[in-house]
């Protein structure tokens, strides 16, 4: 049998998957690069400064958690040379897709001599369910599904992830749309993803006016409460919530209060889109992927990008 790499979409799933009868070696990508600036050459020197900066100037993460939680796992997945096999386990939504395709550029460049497997979730309906979530008998069937990736979608998956990190999201609109890969959940991730510039009608991106939105309707008692809600219906988003809280806290201005959670005058006409909150709110320094967030406007009557 062929010696395993099992490469994880993050540490809640490696804990399961270490308990199950799967051999392999496995490591843990712990990365979200599905937020803040990304340059293309994944693993190198700049990759990683960049990376660090950003997750330091967001999140307060020191350089020894993140030298000793993210780079030193990186170094071990450097140090896995032998294994003919290599299995990816990414689920289908946004924030894993983005790791998935990091992922295969790095492979493609660094472990072109292996084969690449990635496991499918099968969706009982429409509703994402996340890796951990599975029982041991499923987690099994999908494991036994898994796909061996052919050298065009693992060049596919490079491609995206080449167009991710540029600053033209036009092109990767209109190039997604021609995915004949295997990667069958990269197409709605991609698109997803462009649904977070700002909106032509009021200047916040989908996911910030569905805060505003739930904060008028559902009216939750605290902060956590509107993550809460934030977190139970997020379709092909994934995020987790500490972006979330940073979501709320970038927005603060149009809140009144948290406890219970209120909008302010203006957060009520934000919301309703009675007024463009784009001028207060941009921000250069802010990026999605290779493309600073407030250059191009989201229409959503015709789902384009509008550069700006």
């Amino acid at each position: 049998m062929a010696k395993t790499l099992h490469i994880t979409n993050g540490d809640s799933f490696t804990s399961v998957l270490k308990k199950l009868d799967i051999a392999g070696d496995i490591i843990t990508w712990r990365e979200m690069l599905c937020e803040g600036k990304t340059i293309n050459e994944v693993g190198s020197e700049s990759f990683w400064r960049q990376r660090y900066e950003y997750l330091h100037s967001a999140y307060k993460v020191t350089k020894d958690t993140f030298i000793n939680f993210t780079l030193k796992e990186y170094r071990n997945l450097c140090n896995q040379k032998s294994q003919q096999e290599i299995v990816l386990w990414f689920e289908d939504d946004l924030f894993c897709q983005v790791n998935m395709i990091a992922m295969l550029s790095w492979l493609k460049k660094n472990r072109s001599d292996a084969d690449i497997y990635l496991v499918h979730s099968e969706k009982e309906s429409e509703q994402l369910y996340s890796l951990s979530e599975l029982n041991k008998k499923q987690i099994k069937k999908i494991y036994d599904n898994r796909i061996l990736l052919s050298k065009d979608d693992i060049e596919f998956g490079d491609y995206i992830w080449q167009l991710y990190c540029e600053n033209n999201p036009i092109r990767l609109q209109n190039d997604i749309k021609q995915n004949n890969s295997q990667l069958s959940s990269l197409t709605l991730a991609m698109e997803t993803h462009l649904h977070r510039f700002p909106t032509v009608k009021n200047g916040l991106n989908e996911l910030e006016n569905k805060m505003l939105n739930l904060s008028l309707t559902q009216r939750p008692t605290s902060k956590k409460g509107l993550v809460n809600e934030m977190l139970e219906d997020q379709a092909h988003f994934g995020f987790g919530d500490m972006q979330y809280f940073k979501m709320a806290t970038m927005l603060r201005p149009l809140f009144r209060s948290f406890k219970p959670v209120k909008l302010t005058k203006t957060g009520v006409n934000v919301a309703k889109k009675i007024e463009n909150y784009y001028p207060i709110i941009r921000n250069d320094k802010e990026y999605l992927g290779g493309t600073p967030k407030y250059s191009f406007l989201f229409m959503e009557d015709s789902a384009q990008l509008l550069k700006l």
